[in-house]
């Protein structure tokens, strides 16, 4: 199993900070530094940045991704151009990972122009197409989302670039061992690693595909603190948005997205009764203190330094690269360099 790094911009950091702590990351082990993508910092120039400072330590640099870019914000072409032009500067040392975003929503899809109502079928264009293009083919494709006629990139993209698919649920999940590379994942606990390689292997064989040459790839988050009670507010805070949602869900929404995938995981109850504190509207901080332990122990590691890696690894088991997602407690890069010392591979 590989153990990589994850950075995002809720750590605040400058780009001499994140050159800093890429080449810390390669001293003290990590094999990847990974990035999520959205609308803001630019996630592949993220990634060259932080590949091109990694050098100072392995002169490869470590390899690198972004896990994931909501694919709204892009074309296939846009995709597979700049992802293809960074694999080619790290020597292949780069991974594109691809989800739905907000899309499965009707207002998001207004707002961005989608006028399909089938999220799994818009990934199916975009991984397709993207997919097609990275290996240098001429592209004809008519999807529901997607048309491309006679398209080609303006140059050959002579290495491999891995694709994983942002996935939660069998259908999707399904999807990434149909097309892709593997699957990218986000908040899970033990039973359901085991269940997504078994839904990713089956997509896998009803395409002809070998199983065993997917990846599993997750964040797993990780908040360290001297106080224990610091550090589980700073979990809970990274963890309550996406399991509640932006606000209280209908019965159907509940099915859906992020809190369909907690819910599965048998947590329907606890955030019920969350939601019916924000319905007699409780305070930010009184959800935080009512966050259940047990959910976050399931999905996340809060600690003090000395315990979070063997905690980490507990959830690790079972994936084939585990990204220690850093989620920090206190403002500044210390509180970041903290929660990667705290797990680094080479003190093992």
């Amino acid at each position: 199993m590989d153990i990589g790094v994850g950075l995002d911009a809720r750590l605040g950091l400058s780009f001499d900070e994140q050159e800093t702590l890429s080449r810390e990351a390669a001293e003290q082990g990590y094999t990847s530094i990974w990035t999520p993508d959205g609308a803001g910092n630019d996630g592949f120039q993220l990634c060259a940045i932080r590949w091109r400072a990694s050098r100072d330590v392995v002169p490869e640099g470590l390899a690198t991704g972004i896990s994931v870019s909501p694919v709204a914000f892009r074309s296939p072409v846009s995709f597979a151009s700049s992802a293809g032009t960074l694999s080619a500067m790290t020597g292949g040392r780069f991974s594109l990972g691809l989800g739905t975003g907000g899309i499965y929503q009707p207002a998001t899809r207004r707002n961005l122009g989608f006028h399909t109502k089938s999220a799994l079928a818009v990934m199916r264009d975009y991984v397709a197409t993207t997919r097609a293009l990275l290996a240098g083919e001429t592209v004809d494709y008519k999807g529901e989302a997607i048309t491309l006629k006679g398209l080609r990139l303006g140059f050959d993209p002579s290495l491999r670039t891995p694709i994983l698919l942002g996935a939660l649920g069998p259908k999707m999940l399904h999807l990434a061992g149909e097309l892709s590379d593997g699957a990218a994942m986000n908040w899970c606990n033990l039973e359901r690693v085991a269940w997504t390689r078994e839904q990713v292997n089956e997509g896998a064989r009803s395409a002809g595909r070998d199983p065993s040459e997917l990846k599993l790839v997750e964040y797993i988050r990780v908040c360290i603190d001297e106080d224990i009670d610091v550090a589980r507010r700073g979990l809970a805070q990274a963890t309550m948005g996406y399991a509640l949602g932006a606000k209280v869900p209908t019965e159907r929404s509940r099915q859906f997205a992020y809190r369909g995938h907690f819910e599965r995981m048998g947590f329907a109850d606890e955030l019920l009764e969350l939601d019916e504190m924000r319905n007699r509207g409780a305070s930010q901080d009184e959800l935080l203190d009512a966050f259940p332990d047990e959910i976050l122990n399931t999905v996340g590691v809060f600690a003090t330094p000395g315990t979070a890696r063997d905690a980490f690894l507990a959830l690790a088991e079972g994936l084939d690269s585990a990204i220690v997602r850093v989620v920090t407690s206190r403002p500044g890069i210390d509180a970041a360099r903290a929660v990667m010392e705290s797990c680094a591979p080479a003190l093992r």
